[in-house]
C-alpha cells in the first residue's frame, strides 16, 4: 500500500478499509509515514468524516500501536471499570468516583491528564498531595488495581503511541474538531487499558469542549457507537458545564472537597449528582448492579461505611502521600497566602456564568499552566463558588479567592465579576441531560 493513495481516496470521499487505515496508523507509530502525509490525512479526514466502520479501525488500529494492558492473569474478583471526562471547571469527579466505584467491588485504573486550557487536570489535583507519585511503576500500578482497587496515575508514553505523533500534528493543522479523530483518540487510550467497560462524561454548556449542544450530543453518540463496536461495553452521559461543577475550583482547593465527599459531608448539590450518576452507570456497565435502585443502594452503603473513604486513603498511602489524609488534610495540603472573598456589585440572582473565564482566572492566579513548562501552584483557586439561579446581595460572595498576593486577588476578582452575571432569576441547568446506552440496552 502507498500513503498518497489512502490519502487520496478518503480525499476523494472514498470510505477506507480496515486494512488501508492499519497501514496507515501503523506509518504513523513507527515513523515511515512523514507529518505531511499525516497531515493531509488528518484533513481529508476532518472534510469528509468517516463512516462508523472506519471509525471503529481507527480507534483500534490506535489502541494497537502501542502496549495493552491485561488483567487475565491477575485473578480479580471483580470487572475492570472506568470513566473519562471531556474536561470542564471544578470537575473532580475522578477524585470520588474511582474510590466510590472501587468500593463497590469494582477496579479501577484510571490513567488520567493535566489541565488543558481552561479545564483542569486530574493529575495537577493528585500532585498537591505531597509525595504522591504519578508516575508508579507498571508492576506497583497494576498490585494497585488489584489490592486496593482503584490507582490514579499519569500516562504511560507506550499507550496508544501512535496517537500521540498524530495529536501533535492535528494540532498545528487546525484538524483537532474532527469527531473521528478525536473519537479514536479519546477511545484509543482508554481501550488499551483492557477495560471491561467504559462510562464517557460529555460536557455539555459553555465550559465544554464541544462548540454547542448538538456536537456534545453527535460526541458522546460516536463514543458509545465505536467502543461497542470495538468490544468494549459503554455508554455515555450528557452533563452540564454552564457552571462550575463543585464547590471549588484549583487543585489543593478540590482535593479537600473531595475527602469531604468521600467522608460523607457532602451528600447534594451538583458535583454529587453528576458523580453518582456516573457511578449508577458504571456498576450497572460493569454488572455490578442489576439495576438503578441496587446501584444507589451500594453506592450509599460503600459511602456510610466509610469505605470508600478509605480506599482512597489507601492509594494515597500507596502511591507516597500520608496515610492519614482524611483526617489531616490541611497538615498536608498548601494554603494560599490570601484567602479573601469577592462580592457582587449588585444584588439579584446568578443568571449566568462564562465558565472559560472563570477557568482561566484560576489560571491566572497560577493554577494551571500558560505553557506546557509552567510551573502550578497548587494551593491557589476559588472556593464557596455560587451556581446558577442563586440569591445574592451584596454582601453574599461570589466565591473566595485563594491568591499568592493581593495583586493576583484583585485581577481575579474583576475577573470574576466579569465572568459572573447577576440579574433577574433563573433556573438552574439540570446536570444530567441524557444517558446513551448502546441500542440494545434501550
Amino acid at each position: 500500500m502507498l500513503p498518497q493513495e489512502i490519502i487520496r481516496h478518503k480525499r476523494d470521499g472514498r470510505e477506507l478499509s480496515p486494512e488501508e487505515i492499519a497501514f496507515f496508523v501503523k506509518g504513523i507509530g513507527d515513523g515511515s509515514i512523514s507529518e505531511g502525509q499525516i497531515a493531509a490525512f488528518a484533513m481529508a479526514v476532518y472534510l469528509n468524516d468517516m463512516r462508523d466502520q472506519e471509525r471503529i479501525a481507527l480507534t483500534l488500529a490506535i489502541r494497537d500501536s502501542g502496549d495493552l494492558l491485561s488483567w487475565s492473569d491477575m485473578g480479580l474478583h471483580g470487572p475492570v471499570l472506568d470513566k473519562h471526562s471531556t474536561g470542564g471547571v471544578g470537575d473532580l469527579v475522578s477524585l470520588v468516583l474511582g474510590p466510590w466505584v472501587a468500593a463497590c467491588g469494582a477496579h479501577v485504573p484510571m490513567i488520567s491528564g493535566r489541565g488543558l486550557g481552561h479545564t483542569g487536570g486530574t493529575l495537577d489535583k493528585l500532585e498537591s498531595i505531597p509525595g504522591y507519585d504519578i508516575t508508579p511503576s507498571n508492576a506497583d500500578f497494576r498490585r494497585l488495581v488489584k489490592e486496593v482497587g482503584v490507582a490514579i496515575i499519569g500516562q504511560t508514553g507506550s499507550l496508544a503511541t501512535a496517537d500521540n505523533r498524530l495529536y501533535s500534528v492535528r494540532d498545528v493543522t487546525a484538524t483537532v474538531e474532527s469527531i473521528p479523530l478525536i473519537v479514536a483518540s479519546i477511545l484509543g487510550k482508554k481501550l488499551a487499558c483492557g477495560l471491561d467497560a467504559l462510562v464517557m462524561d460529555v460536557k455539555l454548556g459553555s465550559g465544554a469542549f464541544m462548540p454547542n449542544a448538538s456536537a456534545s450530543r453527535e460526541l458522546a453518540e460516536a463514543i458509545v457507537t465505536v467502543a461497542n463496536g470495538a468490544g468494549t461495553p459503554t455508554r455515555a452521559l450528557l452533563t452540564d458545564m454552564n457552571q462550575v461543577l463543585a464547590n471549588s475550583a484549583g487543585n489543593a482547593v478540590e482535593v479537600t472537597e473531595a475527602i469531604a465527599m468521600l467522608k460523607g459531608d457532602i451528600r447534594t448539590g451538583r458535583l454529587f449528582e453528576v458523580t453518582q450518576a456516573l457511578a449508577v452507570e458504571m456498576l450497572l456497565a460493569g454488572r455490578l448492579a442489576e439495576d438503578e435502585d441496587e446501584a444507589r443502594g451500594k453506592l450509599y452503603g460503600a459511602l456510610s461505611s466509610g469505605q470508600a473513604a478509605e480506599r482512597f486513603e489507601r492509594m494515597v498511602a500507596s502511591l507516597g502521600g500520608p496515610s492519614d489524609i482524611l483526617d489531616n488534610a490541611g497538615k498536608y495540603l498548601p494554603e494560599a497566602a490570601v484567602i479573601r472573598p469577592v462580592y457582587p456589585e449588585q444584588a439579584g440572582y446568578v443568571a449566568d456564568m462564562d465558565i472559560r473565564a472563570v477557568g482561566m482566572a484560576v489560571v491566572e492566579l497560577g493554577g494551571g499552566r500558560r505553557r506546557p513548562e509552567d510551573n502550578i501552584d497548587h494551593s491557589v483557586g476559588l472556593t464557596q463558588i455560587v451556581g446558577i439561579g442563586d440569591r445574592l446581595d451584596t454582601q453574599t460572595p461570589l466565591a473566595f479567592i485563594h491568591a499568592r498576593s493581593e495583586d493576583d486577588y484583585a485581577v481575579a476578582a474583576r475577573q470574576l465579576r466579569e465572568a459572573i452575571t447577576v440579574g433577574e432569576k433563573e433556573e438552574a441547568p439540570r446536570m444530567i441531560y441524557d444517558v446513551i446506552r448502546p441500542k440494545e440496552e434501550k
